[in-house]
């Protein structure tokens, strides 16, 4: 054990580690070690087929070797914290996934993130993110707490003013730099931003917060939904992700040195347009999403992009010169946030290797262009397997691992009766 990790542990008496991994549907999964077995080395044993499960809860065999083998789990000390609101001296730390070789497990989620940030390092870029969280605060039966609720009223938020002063006290402790909060369009639904930063960094703090989201509102005798859209009728809920790219100085790249636009900039933005329709299924990845995704509903439908423009899948928000950045509107919130992070950062590489001029920004509505996204999760699996250079640069093994997961997945619901079945060909058909 590192004598840095060592000292952080006695130091806040930690008696047990959870250690944490998230699977390909961005769910926590791992185990609660004690300290005095924690290995000095901190690498562990833990199951392949952990990563490989449907969000019914069968780990699928078929996708692993036959031996059903363990892989090593290896500790990034960055993401040592207190697990907050136990009552114990209980600490979490986040594990990369590893073969027996070192070679990092393909098909983890944040070893995809960590391999398309590899190659940004290589062009000698580094990029910063900032996601936007969008849920809904639910009673504990799945209702809303709400039955009225004026967008972004701050009278309705104060009303779980406790739940919100309790929740940031947890992501304090948990290193989550959290931003904004506001109450959005749906009746208990809300916002809350994070920090901008490294990638990698954001995504841990987008898992650890969604995680902490659900263990508070349980304890406050509420849910926490991160449904892309819980509610007909009401707004869907996103992960809007705003991006930019600094060089080795700092500098951001989408900005001249007198801060007009870079031509990376637009490449960027065209490498987002080309390859995005087809990444759907990375950011839209349940049959629910793409309910979501409807016109006048400040949801995307195609991929134009515009200064300002909400109505577009694309938006570049008013910023100075050294905050240019593009903010990807398509993700929902219920997307692994590792897997979303590393899609639009894949497809505006593959922007900025092309060179390609984007549309000229679209100055009225979006909703009056065509659609340009797949309609649903089947089209949007196909749509994916068919693209190669964006499996090139998230890794086509994990590819193939997120494609068969999600079919399977997909059959399931396909087998699901639905209330619309019932209600209007029961006694018509």
């Amino acid at each position: 054990m590192s004598q840095t990790r060592q000292d952080w542990l006695q130091k806040h008496a930690i008696t047990h580690i959870e250690c944490l991994i998230p699977d390909l549907n961005g769910l926590p999964r791992g185990k609660l070690v004690p300290v005095s077995h924690y290995p000095n080395n901190g690498l562990l044993r833990f199951p392949q087929v952990s990563l490989l499960q449907t969000l019914m809860g069968d780990p699928q065999q078929q996708l692993v070797p036959e031996c059903d083998p363990d892989m090593v789990l290896q500790p990034d000390d960055r993401s040592l914290a207190l697990k907050p609101g136990n009552g114990r001296n209980i600490a979490q730390l986040i594990h990369d996934c590893h073969y027996e070789d070192g070679r990092m497990v393909p098909f983890a989620p944040r070893s995809v993130l960590q391999h398309v940030l590899q190659q940004y390092r290589q062009a000698g870029l580094h990029p910063q993110v900032a996601p936007e969280i969008e849920f809904y605060l639910l009673n504990s039966d799945g209702l809303q707490t709400e039955t009225t609720g004026p967008a972004y009223s701050l009278d309705h938020a104060q009303r779980h003013e406790g739940f919100f002063a309790q929740l940031e006290q947890h992501c304090h402790l948990q290193g989550i730099a959290t931003d904004t909060l506001l109450h959005e369009v749906g009746n208990g639904q809300y916002e809350l931003n994070l920090q901008h930063g490294d990638a990698l960094a954001l995504a841990d703090q987008v898992f650890l917060l969604k995680r902490t989201l659900r263990t508070l509102a349980s304890e406050h005798g509420m849910k926490a939904c991160f449904m892309a859209k819980p509610f007909s009728g009401q707004a869907g809920s996103a992960m809007h992700i705003h991006q930019s790219l600094l060089d080795e100085s700092g500098r951001n790249v989408f900005s001249r040195d007198d801060g007009d636009e870079h031509p990376r900039f637009r490449h960027y933005i065209a490498g987002l347009q080309q390859h995005l329709p087809s990444a759907m299924a990375l950011m839209a990845p349940n049959p629910n999403s793409y309910r979501r995704l409807a016109a006048n509903t400040a949801a995307p439908i195609n991929v134009e992009w515009g200064y300002d423009n909400r109505s577009c899948g694309l938006r570049v928000p008013a910023s100075p010169p050294r905050a240019r950045r593009v903010e990807n509107r398509l993700p929902g919130i219920d997307c692994n946030p590792y897997l979303a992070l590393a899609t639009t950062l894949a497809c505006g590489l593959l922007g900025l290797q092309a060179e390609q001029p984007a549309t000229p920004p679209l100055q009225g509505s979006a909703y009056d262009k065509q659609a340009a996204l797949p309609q649903d999760l089947a089209v949007a699996l196909d749509m994916l397997d068919s693209n190669q250079p964006l499996q090139q640069v998230l890794g086509s093994e994990f590819v193939g691992q997120f494609i068969a997961i999600k079919r399977l997945e997909l059959a399931d619901f396909q087998q699901q009766i639905t209330a619309w079945e019932r209600n209007y060909l029961l006694e018509q058909a």
